[in-house]
């Protein structure tokens, strides 16, 4: 054991839930330190990158990101980016599937797990589970573009993988679960051209 919870403060349960958590920690020296961290609360989340390996594509959203915006005023909010969604109560499968044909339009009935990561350990509970999953012009079901009662409003890109891996060079993609799935596919899905 080597923490010890002293309190639990909510300080925010609007949108997520944000925690200011009091504790003492043991150390590797075997001494106690009293701490306290701030931590964000949203629940676990899926993403998943679709691949056209026959073609060299994959499927990208681009969406406005407040956040993003918010942050003084330098960027325009607009983040590209691989479908995901909190899962709520589903399973990290079900939840990806419905995420994609929501977004994307497209229908994906098998999804590949590759990994998990924590995306921002520091301050935000989330654990991500990141997929993969093959797509073509017969699994397109409609135009995608989000759920406008959750304020989206998405728009559905097709890059090749080559042009996608630069746009991370050029600082077109920079949002971090994207960059992750699009190494990985280069690494392991696509290889060389």
């Amino acid at each position: 054991m080597h923490v010890r919870i002293n309190k639990v403060e909510t300080l925010s349960d609007d949108w997520y839930v944000l925690r200011k958590t009091t504790f003492d920690y043991r150390r590797r020296n075997g001494s106690w330190q009293t701490m306290s961290r701030e931590t964000y609360d949203r629940g676990h989340g899926a993403v998943i990158l679709l691949v056209n390996r026959e073609r060299r594509t994959v499927l990208l959203v681009r969406q406005f990101r407040f956040p993003a915006y918010g942050y003084g005023g330098t960027h325009d909010g607009f983040l590209i980016e691989a479908p995901a969604g909190l899962l709520d109560a589903a399973t990290p499968e079900e939840r990806i599937r419905a995420e994609v044909q929501e977004e994307t339009g497209y229908r994906v009935e098998q999804v590949r797990k590759v990994f998990e990561a924590f995306m921002s350990p520091g301050s935000v509970t989330e654990r991500l589970h990141f997929f993969v999953a093959d797509y073509d012009a017969a699994s397109r079901l409609d135009e995608g573009g989000g759920v406008e009662e959750e304020g989206e409003d998405i728009e559905v890109l097709e890059l090749g993988i080559e042009r996608a891996v630069a746009m991370i060079q050029e600082g077109a993609i920079e949002d971090g679960k994207t960059i992750m799935l699009l190494q990985y596919a280069q690494l392991h899905l696509f290889g060389a051209a």
